[in-house]
């Protein structure tokens, strides 16, 4: 069964999770993740309330929505821990030599990550991980643009 929550059900977990760290609670696997994901991102720390469950981020008024950005992040960590689509961990271990600050290696990768699902959108497609890798690689000079 794939994990597959609401929009509101993702927030409310990033909330959870994150109050859970603060009160120094145990913390399962995916929310420990979570929280290393979180710590790299005190700007965003102001939007984990209910305050924001409902709160949009109109991208053509130039704002980052900060729910997106984090679960862009959870993603790319799983696509690293099991190397999928494959080659994936390799193109970011070279990313991260090239700029050599990890955190940027991965939002240079969520670029990547994004504009294949916006690809996928706009063609009413399945996401292409040759979009995505093909990215990565363009970003480390391997193909021209």
């Amino acid at each position: 069964m794939l994990f597959n929550p609401s929009r509101d059900e993702a927030r409310r977990f990033f909330i959870q999770t994150w109050q859970k760290h603060q009160q120094g609670q145990p913390l399962a696997d995916l929310e420990a993740v979570l929280v290393d994901v979180l710590i790299a991102h005190p700007e965003y720390h102001q939007f984990l309330s209910n305050d924001y469950l409902d709160h949009d981020w109109p991208p053509e008024h130039g704002d980052t929505n900060p729910f997106l950005h984090l679960s862009l992040h959870l993603a790319l960590a799983e696509q690293l821990s099991i190397d999928q689509p494959a080659g994936v961990r390799a193109l970011y271990q070279q990313l991260h030599a090239k700029v050599g600050d990890p955190h940027r290696a991965l939002h240079d990768m969520l670029d990547c990550l994004a504009e294949m699902i916006w690809q996928a959108q706009r063609n009413h497609t399945q996401p292409d991980p040759a979009v995505y890798l093909d990215g990565i690689r363009q970003k480390l000079g391997i193909i021209q643009q």
